[in-house]
């Protein structure tokens, strides 16, 4: 059966006769204690372990519980073993480096929902030193040109942005299935959804334009939650975007319809999105392999494998990218066997030296300077995560093509800002992620040209397989893309940049303030600014800065090095023989040297954000620059660092309690078993 109702009990109805016996409801009620679930977790969704705000902490603590819920279920010590949540792909890569004994693994194909999540629970004696099995955001403390401090496990074999969402709602269904029993989310096989039902038709689907980026606004899950601030309870500001995005109302609906989906449809649906990301990216399907991942790292992990394969036997393989990158497009690059990295210079405002570019690749590609050395691939971000810029990727191909090398993009920082046009771009390898684009269901995608994937058939397969296994968050991707097109992404370009002028605007009013990446905001380079903003305090370090934004005015911001260790120093000219103290403290003293770190404060701009956000946030930033400042920690912000020294708002207790309240909403309601 076909249908495309919305309403969970029509479904019901049309399966479930007045004689049947009690135990056909059990799904439908599991699935709405799951939907209740997951939609409490949404309302305050932010990145893991990275934002400053209150949803933030929400979203870590859930997601670290989730590990907890985990372990119970298994029945195994929190003392002796840890939770990794992975792909099927990259669990798959983890035991290779693990012994039989020393793990177990739960699917959520075993609980019957299509996450694409594996939780393995590990023995943490017996977890691997040295390089994780994939590189990239979130597993090092610290990146240094020629060094890398790994963080501590769990996130160490977390690479990039994990699927958090994904997590808590595995956690949630095994509390369920513990009170309605194992098979409480197994459905009759013919309750199927149409793809233009799921994909296509929602109730916003006579708006467009900047109509429907003004509906969709009250359509954002959680929209108009008040947050404990010390001056009161306050609606939440997200401004931290750049990290990841929160989702909106026709997006949920299409989770709760998949959650159903007949196993049966999941092939065409995989299809489905394929056309629509061919569409919106110029990536003809004839031309282009469209690989789903779970984030942009794994992605770009995938890429450093196939070459590994390609260039395995081709000596002098050399592999350009820059300053401006996250650590997800500079370390898998790094620990490619026989290949070696270089990198081009970007200025203050975050662009690439077209000039060096050309000659570097004149050097290794004409000249023969270096030998056999060839340049082969040259991986840059479309934008920056710090400064927000947009390099000029059609001149940047058109140099690169001409001395026979590829172009990869990472763009991440630009699917959801600016059209891209891969054909047009004469772009290679392109990877990206569903929550920066308003899908946080864990699922990424890569973009390869065929002629390019020299990969093993078979291993290929496997690759494909796990990516589409998560099919909800293949689904809310494409859903998350028909909207971005709906709007049009000139739109939503004009509107983004008229928040940045605003902020650049009330900014400049402000004395102690230094803005990096374009700061005037009647540059001539504003056309090529995005909706990122990052600043430091003259007298107010950054975690500091970060930490009263969300306290008084109930705004979630980032700080820190935003995994982008080697730009940050560079914009704030940290000496080398500073870097390698940090370096030493993360060996030594690795909690008190986190909170010293140098940093810059990020504002990002999304779809959810308007005027009044700018004008609160600038209200907030004179409120922090007229209030005193210890000795200390003016000292400490004149160096660019963070401070341990955090107290001073009376909140914490009441963001402490929101935060729990938020956690049994999600987890802990009260289920009764039929």
């Amino acid at each position: 059966m076909i249908t495309d109702l919305y309403s969970v009990d029509s479904v019901r109805k049309t399966h479930v006769k007045k004689s049947s016996p009690m135990d056909n409801e059990v799904p439908y009620l599991a699935f709405e204690e799951l939907e209740r679930s997951v939609k409490a977790a949404l309302e305050t969704y932010s990145n893991v372990h990275r934002g400053s705000g209150h949803y933030s902490l929400i979203t870590t603590e859930l997601f670290e519980l989730a590990r907890d819920i985990t372990l119970d279920y298994l029945k195994l010590d929190k003392a002796g073993y840890i939770i990794i949540f992975c792909t099927p792909q990259q669990a798959e890569s983890f035991k290779t480096q693990l012994k039989p004994a020393s793990y177990q693994i739960i699917s959520s194909k075993d609980i019957g929902l299509p996450l694409g999540l594996r939780a393995m629970a590990v023995k943490k004696n017996a977890l691997p030193k040295g390089i994780p099995f994939q590189t990239g955001g979130s597993v090092a403390k610290m990146v240094s040109p020629y060094s890398v401090i790994w963080t501590d496990a769990p996130q160490k074999f977390e690479a990039g942005t994990p699927c958090a969402i994904n997590a808590i709602a595995f956690a949630a269904a095994l509390r369920i299935m513990q009170a309605f029993g194992i098979d409480c989310f197994s459905l009759p096989d013919d309750v199927s959804f149409s793809l233009t039902g799921i994909l296509w038709q929602d109730e916003f689907s006579e708006y467009s334009g900047l109509q429907l980026l003004a509906e969709l606004r009250k359509q954002l899950v959680g929209y108009d939650l008040h947050v404990p601030t010390a001056d009161g309870e306050k609606p939440f500001i997200n401004l931290d975007n750049a990290a990841s995005t929160p989702t909106f109302f026709p997006v949920w609906n299409v989770v709760r319809k998949v959650w159903r989906q007949s196993e049966k449809m999941h092939a065409a649906l995989v299809c489905e999105v394929k056309m629509i990301l061919a569409g919106f990216l110029g990536a003809n399907i004839e031309k282009f392999e469209i690989i789903f991942t779970c984030n942009t790292t794994e992605a770009l992990n995938i890429v450093a494998h196939i070459l590994q394969n390609e260039l395995n036997d081709v000596k002098g393989s050399v592999i350009l990218n820059t300053l401006l990158e996250h650590n997800s497009n500079e370390l898998p690059w790094r620990y490619i066997p026989g290949v070696s990295l270089i990198k081009l210079s970007v200025d203050n405002e975050g662009f690439v030296n077209m000039d060096e570019l050309e000659q570097l690749l004149k050097n290794y590609n004409q000249e023969g300077i270096f030998g056999k050395k060839r340049i082969r691939i040259v991986a840059i971000s479309g934008s920056s995560n710090i400064l927000g810029t947009f390099n000029d990727i059609q001149a940047i191909s058109r140099i690169v093509h001409k001395f026979g090398a590829r172009l990869l993009v990472d763009a991440a920082q630009v699917i959801a800002h600016r059209d891209i046009n891969m054909d047009k771009l004469d772009i290679d390898y392109l990877a990206f992620s569903g929550h920066k684009v308003y899908a946080p269901f864990g699922c990424g995608a890569l973009i390869v040209r065929k002629e390019h994937m020299h990969i093993d058939h078979c291993e290929l397969e496997r690759i494909r397989t796990s990516g589409e296994e998560n099919i909800v968050g293949i689904a809310t991707l494409g859903k998350a893309i028909t909207l971005l097109q709906r709007i049009g992404m000139d739109v939503i370009e004009k509107s983004e940049k008229a928040l940045v002028h605003r902020l650049l605007k009330g900014m400049s009013g402000i004395r102690g303030i230094e803005i990096f990446g374009i700061r005037d905001k009647d540059s001539d380079r504003h056309h090529q600014n995005g909706s990122i903003v990052s600043f430091s305090m003259k007298n107010v370090p950054h975690n500091l800065v970060a930490k009263k934004l969300a306290e008084q005015g109930g705004i979630g911001v980032r700080n820190g090095c935003f995994c982008a260790h080697l730009l940050v120093k560079f914009l704030l000219k940290i000496h080398p023989a500073r870097a390698f103290a940090a370096d030493a403290g993360f060996i030594l003293l690795p909690r008190l040297t986190g909170f010293f770190i140098p940093g810059l404060v990020r504002v990002s701009f999304g779809l959810e954000n308007d005027n009044n956000d700018v004008d609160e946030l600038i209200r907030n930033l004179e409120r922090i620059t007229g209030a005193p400042s210890s000795i200390i920690n003016r000292m400490l912000a004149s160096t660019r660092n963070g401070t341990p020294f955090l107290s001073g708002i009376s909140v914490k207790k009441q963001m402490e309690e929101f935060t729990e309240m938020r956690v049994q909403k999600v987890y802990y309601s009260k289920i009764d078993p039929i």
